[in-house]
């Protein structure tokens, strides 16, 4: 029997069933090891040794890695066909190495790009060696990245407070959205026009032709500036007559694209159903891992992490075979279709993302999928098999017409297009995923019967006025294509890149676009002041391309470690002289038009309006930087950096307090105010003055007097229970809306509950709580059930105080920040759920242990007293190891876990 390691439960539920008898699939869960998150793990002077750490729950996979392999002949290591799969693949084989369990065994590694059953047999037939230089790419990607974050973080915190960290990609990437906002910012809109006419044919038929030459002059889009210009040509055309004077039509030809690689799957998934990278990647992983199509388990695409576009010839005649059965020989191409990347840098030559059995339609496999797993199955197959299908065959008829009125003359043209043979465009259409805002384009779709020569009636001339727009923000789709597009990250990193911009509160997203937020403006400033080689698009770019080279053995990956770190690490010295009022100056001039808004008096934008002397500038807090008045303490007028910011232009002063009006029990002033904290209701003045932050949800704007009251009136009573005769309370606390008791609270679902809660439905909701135990917060209803958990008991998904977790007996394991509940699936939550379970403290000892523990310590004690004290040394050492019990087990845990992991 040979042992195979795979990455997930799932894969490996798949491959026993191809395999058989003779082995035994286990899952690894990812990655078994990682640098530990402190100093220390990569040593630099010590030519950069790095430290590797297993944790509890990866811990005990390789004991039952290790314990299965004892008995076995031989190892396979099947993990993933890329870098990260290789490196997994090393772990887990140098972990086993030093534990000794290898001995003569046979170790072999073996890859397949699909989860098929003739593509695992294949891949067992030609096995191969760990690729040390794919692994040594990996050591030098995972030391870099560990490096830059190990020494720019702590940069960051000390001299720019609230920022969270920074990394090698993440920062660059943050730079791109920022650098976008800001042309946003400075981008000033420019008048301009377009002019047409709706002309009729001798025929009566009626289309529009678009001005393209005026008074000598070629008409472009912005050519026409003015109304002034545009009324003057206009009233030339209204009493103008107009003749064709050439209609051309020419046959054009539309290739389809290749298949999808990782970033055009995410960028497609995105346009189309609005999925982020992350969501795109995890449907596909299921999709890869594979899915039971009527009692047989199969992976339904191939492996999603690439940015190959060639597909294998097997894979291509299936295609063929493919379309000739569903469209038909006329949508067959003479000879099968060839792709080559024109990715900067692309990776290893994988194949593209495709389906693994071409036969196996959208339509035969919807019932067996979820409905994200089917939408994006569809989009894959379709853009499988559309690659390989015949060309669209379009006609294309431009009409160029003259316009006379007197000595002026203007040219319009015509242009319309008209579909003659749809080709692959009955498989897939492309989306035009980033059109530039405004451009329409030429095609305005079939024109009637247009002949040379003949007159046209006018019918009517348009003149419409618009004005430039901006660059559109960044879609996690498009900022995926421009990183591709500048060699920056690999297929791998994309979606985690842009997952920790929005765990960091660097980026929010609103409407599918990212927006900057002032915390991820402000580290994005600072690096380009004080570290602007680092976050360069070029130097992360020439990095990736060394990273490269040595995955394909040209480069020594520790050379190129100290080639960078000797310059890394003499910016990061440099900094340690640089004091804060150089930052804040830099960030001031850097960040004008956002901290600095213009005034619409025309005033100093950085005089303060409150005292009219001091100059405003930023300052930075214990939370973050925030603008202040220099003038403080006598002018204690602050604001938070972005939320107030168009107030503060305007001439508004959001520190002067909204009245809302008078409390009518107390007569005092209910006011609306922004403090650093954000906005909150205060009623009073002074130390005893009541004050309530606002609800998560509610804007400074909806809250009128009637709403304020209703939260500075909180807690309010409810009513008495029944039961017990105390009073029952509602109020509003760190987590969220609640219940509260003799001393036991539930959770309420909306703050709008707190106010209309009655005296039954909190007595119910109480009952509830008391009925799962406990005096604090109510259980949380499962909103998923996941399934059985291998060791029995079913897995839930919940959504608790600290956000959304999963659930087994009494394990819970909180989310990643991010991840849609919904989307969970059983093979996430089984890692997360061991992790959790790792962290447990140990059972108690057993009182034969514990005996033997406290004679061992009233033993080594009582050899270091003198033998007149012996009998008063024991009694009190028997008493000081009963008082030190608790500690001991946390000690001798500790010392078993460094046992069990001392040697990775």
């Amino acid at each position: 029997m040979d042992v195979v390691v795979v990455e997930s439960p799932a894969k490996a539920k798949t491959i026993n069933k191809y395999l058989g008898k003779g082995y035994k699939v286990l899952a690894s869960f990812g990655h078994v090891r990682d640098l530990p998150a402190k100093d220390g793990s990569v040593l630099p002077d010590e030519d950069f040794a790095m430290s590797w750490q297993v944790d509890s729950a990866s811990a005990k996979r390789i004991k039952d890695i290790a314990d299965a392999l004892k008995s076995a002949d031989g190892l396979i290591l099947a993990t993933d066909p890329d870098r990260e799969g290789e490196a997994i693949s090393w772990h887990v084989l140098d972990v086993l190495k030093k534990k000794r369990v290898i001995g003569q065994k046979p170790v072999k590694r073996v890859v397949f790009n699909a989860i098929t059953k003739n593509a695992v047999l294949d891949a067992m037939a030609h096995p191969r060696d760990i690729d040390e230089a794919l692994v040594d790419a990996y050591l030098a990607r995972r030391a870099l990245d560990y490096l830059v974050g190990f020494n720019l973080s702590p940069v960051l915190w000390r001299k720019l407070p609230g920022a969270r960290s920074a990394g090698r990609v993440q920062s660059v990437a943050l730079r791109l959205v920022c650098d976008r906002e800001s042309e946003i910012e400075r981008f000033v809109p420019e008048e301009y026009w377009r002019i047409s006419a709706d002309l009729k044919t001798p025929r009566g038929d009626v289309f529009e032709a678009r001005l393209v030459s005026a008074e000598g002059k070629r008409v472009q889009k912005q050519s026409i500036g003015n109304g002034e210009t545009a009324n003057r040509i206009k009233a030339m055309l209204e009493s103008a007559a107009y003749t064709v004077e050439s209609v051309e039509a020419k046959p054009v030809k539309r290739n389809p694209g290749p298949p999808f690689t990782t970033s055009t799957l995410q960028q497609a998934a995105s346009s189309r159903m609005g999925f982020s990278a992350s969501r795109t990647m995890q449907v596909a992983q299921r999709l890869y891992e594979g899915v039971d199509i009527g009692g047989e388990t199969a992976g339904l695409i191939t492996y999603m992490r690439t940015d190959g576009v060639q597909m294998a010839p097997e894979a291509i005649e299936a295609a063929r075979a493919a379309i000739g059965d569903q469209f038909g020989a006329r949508y067959l191409p003479p000879a099968p279709r060839a792709y080559s990347t024109k990715a900067k840098n692309a990776q290893e030559a994988h194949e593209a993302i495709r389906p693994t059995d071409f036969s196996r339609t959208p339509a035969m496999v919807k019932r067996y999928l979820d409905a994200d797993q089917f939408r994006l199955y569809d989009l894959v197959w379709k853009r499988g098999i559309a690659s390989q299908m015949a060309s669209a065959e379009m006609e294309r008829t431009t009409a160029e017409i003259i316009a006379a009125s007197g000595s002026d003359r203007a040219g319009l043209r015509a242009v319309g297009t008209v579909v003659r043979f749809d080709g692959f465009l009955a498989a897939y259409t492309d989306n035009r995923e980033e059109q530039t805002p405004g451009d329409d384009g030429d095609d305005d779709g079939r024109l009637p019967e247009i002949n040379q020569a003949e007159s046209l009636g006018k019918e009517k001339v348009n003149a419409s006025q618009h004005f430039t727009e901006p660059p559109p923000r960044y879609s996690e789709a498009s900022l995926i294509k421009k990183l591709e597009e500048l060699g920056i990250g690999r297929p791998s990193t994309y979606a985690s890149t842009l997952a920790t911009l929005r765990d960091r509160d660097y980026v929010n997203i609103d409407q599918r676009k990212l927006i900057p937020q002032a915390k991820g403006r402000l580290v994005t400033a600072f690096l380009e002041n004080f570290f602007t080689r680092y976050v360069e698009y070029d130097f992360t770019a020439g990095l990736e391309e060394k990273l490269d080279e040595i995955s394909d053995g040209k480069l020594n990956w520790k050379q190129v470690l100290r080639d960078f770190w000797k310059d890394f690490f003499a910016q990061v010295e440099d900094t340690k002289e640089l004091r804060v009022t150089n930052v804040l100056d830099a960030l001031n001039e850097a960040l004008a038009p956002l901290v600095f808004p213009k005034r619409e008096d025309g005033g100093d934008p950085r005089q303060c309006q409150v005292c009219g002397t001091g100059q405003l500038s930023l300052k930075l807090g214990k939370y973050g930087a925030f603008v202040g008045c220099s003038n403080y303490p006598e002018c204690n007028y602050t604001r938070q950096l972005s939320a107030d910011a168009e107030a503060d232009a305007s001439g508004v002063n959001p520190n002067e307090p909204k009245e809302l009006g008078k409390d009518p029990v107390t007569d005092e002033q209910v006011t609306l105010r922004t403090g650093r904290f954000g906005p909150y209701v205060q009623r009073g003045d002074g130390k005893e003055a009541k004050r309530s932050s606002l609800p998560r949800g509610w804007k400074p704007e909806d809250v009128d007097f009637e709403k304020a009251l209703a939260l500075l009136s909180l807690p309010r009573d409810v009513g008495q229970h029944p039961e017990s005769g105390k009073m029952i309370s509602a109020g509003l606390g760190r987590y969220g809306p609640f219940v509260l008791h003799d001393g036991t609270y539930a959770n309420l679902e909306s703050i709008e509950d707190v106010f209309s809660i009655g005296v039954n439905r909190a007595v119910s909701v109480l009952a509830d709580k008391k009925a799962k135990g406990g005096r604090g917060r109510a259980t949380p209803a499962a909103l998923k059930s996941l399934g059985d958990h291998p060791d029995g008991g079913e897995i839930t998904v919940r959504d608790g105080r600290y956000g959304p977790y999963v659930n087994w007996g009494k394990i819970n394991a909180t989310l990643p920040k991010g991840k849609d509940p919904q989307s969970v699936t059983l093979e996430e939550a089984l890692p997360l759920l061991a992790a959790k379970a790792g962290t447990k403290k140990p059972a108690k000892k057993t009182a034969a242990k514990k005996t033997t523990a406290k004679k061992a310590d009233a033993d080594k004690t009582s050899e270091k007293k003198p033998a007149a004290k012996k009998s008063a040394a024991k009694s009190k050492t028997a008493s000081t190891a009963k008082k030190k019990a608790p500690a001991r087990k946390k000690a001798d845990s500790a010392s078993a876990g460094e046992a069990e992991s001392g040697d990775n």
